[in-house]
């Protein structure tokens, strides 16, 4: 049977790193949804913290923005992917 989890039971890899770039940002959960929102991503605030918390899957377009949003690499926000 496959699990669609991370090793840690979380919903993605990148949610702890998208909490720690928006902390060094200096914005807020709705901040940070309002970014998404003016690149094109339909996202609100609630969803900002599930992310962060893993209890949200990422979509690969969201991972594209986010990157863009806090001017980092693919890898650099996925980090070190335990799977």
């Amino acid at each position: 049977m496959f699990i669609n989890k991370s090793y840690d039971g979380l919903n993605n890899v990148c949610g702890k790193n998208i909490a720690k770039l928006r902390i060094a940002l200096k914005v807020s959960q709705r901040q940070l949804a309002d970014k998404m929102q003016l690149v094109g991503i339909d996202i609100d605030k609630n969803a900002i913290q599930r992310i962060e918390c893993g209890k949200r899957f990422v979509t690969d377009i969201e991972i594209i923005a986010f990157a863009r949003i806090f001017n980092v690499t693919y890898n650099e926000l996925l980090g070190d992917m335990q799977i």
